[in-house]
């Protein structure tokens, strides 16, 4: 399902089911927009990249996915950000994605690391729909898709803690928290986008939680990623919290 680079042309140029030619990122392009974040990616990811990139275009057409709709806009905020967080931070075993709306960043952290395994929420039925297909275009395995709000899997007979729980767009008046925190393993790490000025309010929500540190995400103004470690025996270093300390400290 991956694309084919036009032949003469750096851009990748792909076929729409509706015969539209779409022309989205080449390889250079995107790694040049990734630069800023300090990460690089190979040949097979910016594949992957690519073919999301085309998909998420031609879907936002009619489905609004996600307000920013240029691929370079794309990959320097989605991908970017995405990216980012999972250079810092040794990512092992299984991820849960809350809200994953269109893939970030859930999806992006698969492409990232294609050894985890990840389950994304996603209650919108469109999203949901375009998010398995993201996940089969870009040739992602162990990716489980759910159409379900995070107390509706909570509440289902399958449901399973998971290490890592990400979720973008974080308020603690909104009580996801105290839910995301109940989907999180013993010494699993608690992973949150926000904004700076929403900080304090989120470490003084949760108590459970060990709050290691927020760092602003590059390229950005007031965008921060806030990790945290759910109380327990074990020690914090032990899943690579040191990592993180070393590459933001």
């Amino acid at each position: 399902m991956l694309g084919k680079t036009a032949q003469g042309s750096g851009l990748l140029v792909l076929k729409a089911p509706d015969k539209i030619g779409i022309t989205v990122l080449d390889e250079t392009q995107i790694s040049e927009l990734l630069e800023p974040f300090g990460v690089s990616i190979d040949g097979r990811q910016a594949e992957q990249v690519r073919a999301f990139l085309e998909l998420l275009v031609r879907w936002n057409r009619k489905l609004n996915l996600t307000a920013i709709t240029n691929p370079a806009d794309c990959v320097a905020r989605h991908f970017g950000e995405s990216f980012y967080f999972g250079s810092i931070l040794s990512l092992e075993g299984r991820l849960l994605d809350i809200g994953s709306g269109a893939g970030f960043p859930g999806l992006a952290l698969k492409i990232w690391r294609p050894a985890i395994k990840v389950c994304l929420l996603e209650p919108n039925t469109k999203k949901h729909a375009f998010l398995k297909e993201a996940a089969r275009v870009c040739e992602l395995q162990e990716v489980e898709v759910r159409r379900q709000r995070i107390e509706e899997y909570i509440a289902s007979d399958d449901f399973v803690v998971s290490d890592i729980v990400t979720s973008r767009a974080v308020n603690p008046a909104e009580g996801v928290l105290s839910r995301a925190l109940a989907c999180t393993a013993k010494s699993g790490l608690l992973c949150l986008w926000t904004t700076g000025r929403l900080v304090t309010g989120i470490e003084e929500s949760e108590r459970r939680i060990k709050w290691v540190r927020s760092s602003r995400i590059p390229n950005t103004k007031d965008r921060v990623i806030l990790i945290g470690q759910r109380r327990s025996s074990g020690d914090i270093d032990s899943i690579g919290i040191e990592a993180w300390d070393r590459k933001v400290g």
